[in-house]
Formats: C-alpha cells, sequence, structure tokens
C-alpha cells in the first residue's frame, strides 16, 4: 500500500506491506484523515517529542530511525475483520475510531507510532471494539473531524463550568474553533475569542464566539465581565503564550490548556501565586465525549463545512504541512490517500 511516511525528518510518499490484522482487530480503507496542528509540531519537534516521551511513565517514544505514518483523525471503510473477531459491521461500512489500539497491556496510540500506521495511508489496523459507525447521511468528509471535535468537547468538560464563568479563547485554529463549539453547545455566554489572524477570527464567530478580538489593536482581558470568574483556554501551544496569560490573567482565572507546546517554556508562579490562578492541563477525550462528538456532527450542531478548506492525496500532504503554516489560507486539509 502507499502511505506519506515521516522518514529522516521529511514526509515521503513510499510503499509498505499492507496491514494484517490479528483478534480483535479491523482492516480499513482510509478515506479522509484530517491534519492536526500536533503533526506539523511532531513533525517539526520529533526529537524533542521523542526525547520526553521517554520521560513520560506508559508512553511508548517514536524510533526516529524508522518510519512513522502520521494521522489521527480519520473516517474508515471496513475492509475486514482479524480471526475470531465479531463481526459487527459489514464491509463497506464507514466508522470512526478514538487513534488508540487495545493491547493486553493497555492501549496503545497511533499515528506517532512504529508500530501501527496512521490516516496517511491507504490502509489501517484499527481495535474493532472502539469502531463507532457513521451515521446516514453525515459525509466522509465531516465524520473525519470528529476526533479535532471532542479534543474541543473533553476541554471544556475539564473546565467544570458551573454557569457563571466569562470564557475566554486564546487561539482560533483547529483546536480553538472546537473548544469554542463545544463552549456553544453547552449554552456558556457570551464567548469571547482572540486571534491575530483575521480569517480565523471570522471563523470563531462562525463557530459561535459572541465577541471576537484581535489582539494587536484590543486588550483580550478587558472585554470579560469582571463580575464574572474568566475560564481562559489556551489554545495556540508554543512557548511563551503561558507566561502571557499569567500576567494578563484576572484575578482567580482558571487556565485551561488544550494547546500542545512540544518545546521547553518557563512561567513564572508568583503571578500564578498572587492571583491565585488554577491551571489545568487537558488532553484527548474520553470514549463517551468521542462518541458525542460524531452525534453532534451527523445531528448538523457544528458548522463542518466551514472547517475543512482544502483536500490532498498522498502527495500533497507535504505541501500542506507547508501551506498549513498561513492562516489566512488554511484550517484543516484533509488527507485523501485513495486520491
Amino acid at each position: 500500500m502507499r502511505a506519506a511516511i515521516f522518514r529522516g525528518g521529511d514526509i515521503v510518499v513510499d510503499t509498505l506491506p499492507d496491514p494484517v490484522p490479528a483478534a480483535d482487530q479491523v482492516l480499513v480503507k482510509t478515506l479522509a484523515c484530517g491534519i492536526c496542528g500536533s503533526d506539523l509540531h511532531a513533525a517539526k519537534h520529533a526529537h524533542r517529542m521523542a526525547e520526553v516521551s521517554k520521560r513520560i511513565a506508559g508512553r511508548v517514544p517514536m524510533d526516529l530511525s524508522r518510519d512513522v505514518v502520521f494521522g489521527h483523525e480519520f473516517c474508515c471503510e471496513v475492509l475486514d475483520w482479524g480471526p475470531g473477531s465479531e463481526r459487527r459491521f459489514k464491509p463497506g461500512t464507514r466508522v470512526c475510531s478514538m487513534p488508540l489500539m487495545m493491547e493486553p497491556d493497555g492501549p496503545k496510540g497511533m499515528g506517532y507510532s512504529n508500530t501501527y500506521v496512521g490516516g496517511y495511508a491507504e490502509r489501517m489496523l484499527l481495535s474493532a471494539p472502539l469502531l463507532l459507525e457513521v451515521p446516514n447521511g453525515l459525509p466522509t468528509e465531516h465524520a473525519a473531524l470528529t476526533e479535532p471535535l471532542a479534543v474541543g468537547v473533553h476541554a471544556v468538560e475539564k473546565a467544570a463550568l458551573a454557569g457563571d464563568e466569562a470564557p475566554l479563547v486564546i487561539g482560533c485554529g483547529p483546536v480553538g474553533l472546537a473548544v469554542i463549539a463545544a463552549l456553544r453547545l453547552k449554552g456558556a455566554r457570551p464567548i469571547a475569542a482572540a486571534d491575530f489572524s483575521p480569517k480565523r477570527r471570522e471563523l470563531a464567530a462562525r463557530m459561535g464566539a459572541d465577541i471576537v478580538i484581535d489582539p494587536a489593536t484590543e486588550q483580550p482581558y478587558a472585554k470579560l465581565d469582571p463580575a464574572k470568574r474568566a475560564v481562559l483556554f489556551e489554545c495556540v501551544g508554543v512557548p511563551g503564550i503561558l507566561q502571557q496569560m499569567f500576567e494578563a490573567a484576572p484575578r482567580d482565572a482558571r487556565i485551561v490548556v488544550a494547546g500542545v507546546c512540544m518545546e521547553p517554556d518557563t512561567i513564572e508562579p508568583m503571578f500564578g501565586i498572587m492571583k491565585e490562578l488554577c491551571l489545568q492541563f487537558v488532553l484527548g477525550y474520553t470514549p463517551e465525549e468521542f462518541a458525542r462528538s460524531l452525534r453532534l456532527l451527523a445531528e448538523g450542531e457544528v458548522d463542518a463545512p466551514s472547517l475543512i478548506t482544502g483536500k490532498v492525496g498522498l502527495e500533497g500532504v507535504k505541501s500542506a504541512f507547508c501551506e498549513l503554516a498561513n492562516p489566512e489560507r488554511h484550517t484543516k486539509i484533509l488527507v485523501e490517500p485513495w486520491r
């Protein structure tokens, strides 16, 4: 099969052996897979990511001397089942899944794995118990947004909103937009969102932001209701943002970190101490949140078409990584390996 492979610090298109499903695994054809900001960061900071993973219990670091196939935001078509697997869906059924493979010693991730290829390949293996059927009528490209939407849903759930907060989203890339959509569905109002990009501010309003702010001309935190507790969502994931938030955040604010920063960063704890700030880091989502996100997309609760700004085949993956650096051109590019 063909795949876009992260090899030697570059992305190349080459052939790999077709995966063979074992028990409780299913072989699928990748129909669409989103390029995540984490993929861009992983390609740029691969060695740092691998080194940090070695220091985190339970993580299996990438071996960068071997091939890695990225891609964890996917919608697929069932092809075949491993021996002894319960055949819950017939071949041709469209499915989504959390990007995990269930093994005897616990779940293993895919997309940054030397063992399991991700969605930038024509075929891949999924864990049979985790499959969710795509509801009839939901376009494949919209179903592929389930995973990134679930990230936003989870971040809002971890924020533990009581209903009297003033939410502010810093950064309106795909993660920030998912957080805005989740806040709107949660009934949080008014939602403020800040980004330097005019295009992303426009999308933030479409997703449900009531107040959109250009931080080059306005102070985002000044837009918050001082009578409410501020809940700030960091959705940028680059060094320096947390310190900026520590300095600008109002007293007693809760900061939810959804952006994935893969570089060392520095904060001055004294700002957090003096303001009694609360800092919450988040990762991924629960199975229930993932399933709920698929259902929200199927019910038209999220403006999925506005998020998809491009589609490429495997040959276009490398250039898509470059193009995604320009927020005025792209928000979410989908890889369609069958092209």
